[in-house]
């Protein structure tokens, strides 16, 4: 089928949006701006400067130390309750909103070591996430063991097939403590194989860890129906929790107790008070808490979830596929002519909320249109990412985003020769 490529059609697909009126609840004061960008960050909830102030002036303000007490000290816990039921499938008391990615990549994984013990190998992708494999490398170090990297040996090259099962198991020995990968390629939003993952890994009796960060709050998930073991991911992006915003990390009840946290803190004590000569690990997720947590951070996640919860992943979803298909169809009716190709898969089941192009001058293309008002991100070494995200993203943005790109790959090649003569 073609579809139709004039602007009225994309004003129209925004006219029956299921999911138009979200827009207008965030803080969107250009509205001429057409933001490609926020699956790296999310935009700004009209709610959250509000909530936020209560925080700082009633709470912090009046209520001083006596707010832990009264809330605070409940925070990740209650609002990773929230996230994990809306976004992860997850059960009361799996999921708690802490640290960063990278430091709940690092306490996931050793806390996934300490329950294979004797194993000393981790496997993980070798164009994944600059921050997973970094971490990857120094817990395989630190337990005296190695990395099986499986992928495309230049981490730069963009996949768009998913990570399989069986290029998983191909690379799985007796060895092997954890798999840690992402359920969506962070450059092609490749969705990967997580049901035959997570299976292959446990036939072989490694534990797997998700990293969440790109599919949380534009992919449905079920992470106890999936079998996962543990979970990690940001809150910056789809789930518009600010920029810097806390991280969270899942993990599966059935291995709560026999978790141990790399970095035990006083805030994951069992009796957090107690300030006792010897550490002994709060019951649950809580263990996973190490320092003080940020009251004013939790309030803004905890707006963005909101959000997300009330509009419900299976329309969120609907309307990422139908963003990322509208912008497969116009950059093939638009751009492959002009010099740009496809690095994310085209099976829209295959595909995250994100649509990645190839071309050989993708940087400055991507600061050229930043410069006209047009903001997607640039990956190396060629990709322009347009990130879609369904409760901001319209449809008249895809159009108008890739229409201002094709405008420029015309002003680049110049004028037709004439050929009159």
């Amino acid at each position: 089928m073609t579809v139709p490529t004039d602007r009225a059609y994309a004003e129209q697909l925004d006219a029956t949006d299921p999911l138009a009126s979200f827009r207008g609840r965030f803080e969107i004061p250009d509205d001429s701006l057409v933001y490609l960008d926020g699956n790296s960050l999310g935009r700004l909830p009209a709610a959250t400067p509000g909530r936020i102030a209560q925080v700082v002036r009633e709470q912090w303000g009046d209520r001083l130390i006596r707010a832990w007490g009264e809330g605070w000290m409940d925070l990740p816990l209650e609002v990773g309750d929230r996230l994990g039921s809306a976004l992860l499938g997850a059960r009361p008391g799996e999921t708690l909103v802490s640290d960063t990615v990278t430091v709940n990549a690092f306490k996931a994984l050793h806390a996934a070591m300490d329950l294979r013990p004797g194993r000393s190998t981790i496997v993980a992708h070798r164009g994944e996430f600059p921050t997973d494999r970094y971490v990857a490398s120094e817990v395989a170090r630190q337990r005296g063991g190695s990395v099986r990297w499986i992928g495309p040996l230049d981490p730069g090259t963009t996949q768009d097939d998913p990570v399989t099962a069986g290029e998983v198991a191909a690379a799985l020995h007796d060895d092997v403590a954890v798999v840690l990968l992402s359920v969506v390629d962070y450059r092609s939003a490749a969705i990967a194989d997580t049901a035959g993952i997570t299976r292959a890994t446990h036939d072989a009796g490694a534990l797997v860890v998700w990293d969440c960060s790109h599919a949380a709050g534009s992919v449905p998930l079920d992470l106890p129906g999936l079998g996962a073991d543990l979970a990690i991911g940001c809150s910056y992006k789809y789930l518009n929790g600010g920029p810097g915003a806390p991280a969270w990390i899942w993990a599966s009840t059935e291995h709560h107790e026999a978790l141990r946290n790399a970095i035990p803190g006083w805030m994951g004590h069992a009796d957090v008070f107690a300030m006792g000569p010897e550490y002994s690990p709060a019951p649950g997720v809580r263990r996973f808490m190490t320092g003080t947590p940020s009251a004013v951070a939790l309030t803004a996640v905890d707006c963005g979830v909101e959000l997300l919860a009330e509009a419900g992943m299976p329309a969120v979803r609907a309307k990422g596929v139908a963003l990322t298909s509208y912008a497969v169809d116009l950059t093939d009716a638009w751009l492959v002519e002009r010099g740009v190709s496809l690095a994310s898969p085209r099976d829209p089941a295959r595909r995250g909320a994100h649509v990645t192009l190839r071309h050989p001058d993708a940087e400055a293309l991507v600061q050229a249109l930043t410069d006209h008002g047009v903001i997607p991100d640039f990956r190396r070494p060629d990709g322009i990412r347009v990130g879609l995200a369904p409760l901001t993203t319209r449809f008249t943005d895809v159009f108008d985003g890739l229409a201002a790109l094709r405008a420029l790959l015309d002003a680049l090649a110049g004028p037709e020769p004439d050929r009159s003569s």
